[in-house]
């Protein structure tokens, strides 16, 4: 029996927990697999590290910080390893019409969601807003995905952090919502300032118009690989075997979510991981000719 720790309801991190524990449960024999609903990246490295939880997701900046006991893992390294580099999470920064905000420097003094506890995007949110010198000067609210939607909608909050794939379920409910108009904050051009004090976690890209319904145009935003990880003590030959029925079953998981697409040996590097591979996932890949730094 293995449990993994996905993330809120609205977010990618349930699907995809969802599809792999089917997959894995259906396609490996004896094996029953569970997802469990956490609060995303920062809840699944506690769960995993202290032997509560079996497989995770996590934001790699996120993993790179238990790994290394830094930020919020302050002293309290954790003994994880990395299986597979999945899919780049996007920043999304969304704010609504009627707001009167246009710009990332429009959110001082406002009420913003940074993201539920127990996820990553309050870390990525606040270092973000750190290098816009924005820190200590927004009304911080933490709400999940779900909530920071609900909230936006009646108007209590003005704007909100939501570092996830691209559909995110609950992004496109307000977009799709009747008589809103929801706008994406560009942000790409923090990259430089991200990676000269945390290290080359970041990467600028753009969240496309097709997107999410009534956006009028691409908007830049910040990336951070996603990480499938287990705990350190997991037996070399059940990693392999995630790892494996992983790459061959991958059709089956695009299928629960489109980011699955991204699924590919170049992704699979030290740099995307933040972490070590764990030895039975470096096993498959040197089997597929891939030397891991």
């Amino acid at each position: 029996m293995l449990s993994i720790g996905s993330g809120n309801t609205g977010g990618v991190y349930y699907p995809l927990a969802g599809g792999l524990a089917q997959v894995l449960s259906r396609h490996v024999p004896g094996w029953q697999v569970t997802a469990e609903v956490t609060g995303g990246s920062i809840d699944n490295l506690k769960l995993v590290g202290s032997g509560r939880a079996d497989i995770g997701f996590s934001m790699a900046d996120a993993a790179w910080d238990a790994y290394s006991g830094n930020d919020r893992f302050s002293g309290k390294k954790l003994p994880l390893r990395a299986l597979v580099v999945l899919y780049p999470n996007r920043m999304h920064i969304v704010t609504v019409d009627g707001t009167g905000i246009t710009s990332l420097k429009d959110l001082d003094g406002r009420r913003v969601s940074l993201g539920s506890p127990g996820g990553a995007t309050e870390v990525w949110a606040m270092r973000i807003l750190e290098a816009q010198g924005l820190r200590d000067r927004i009304k911080r609210e933490r709400l999940s995905v779900n909530e920071s939607v609900n909230a936006i909608k009646d108007r209590k909050i003005d704007a909100f952090f939501w570092g996830g794939g691209v559909p995110t379920a609950a992004v496109t409910d307000l977009a799709a919502t009747p008589g809103v108009k929801m706008q994406l904050l560009e942000h790409g051009d923090v990259v430089d300032a991200l990676n000269k004090r945390y290290g080359p976690l970041y990467s600028r890209s753009v969240i496309p118009k097709s997107a999410y319904p009534g956006m009028a145009k691409d908007s830049s935003n910040v990336n951070v690989w996603n990480v499938l990880f287990v705990n350190a003590s997991m037996p070399d030959d059940v990693a392999y075997e995630i790892v494996k029925t992983l790459f061959e079953r991958r059709n089956d998981m695009i299928a629960v979510h489109k980011e699955f697409a991204t699924l590919s040996l170049d992704y699979q590097t030290a740099g995307a991981a933040a972490i070590p591979f764990h030895p039975g996932a470096a096993r498959f890949f040197a089997e597929k000719g891939l030397k891991l730094q």
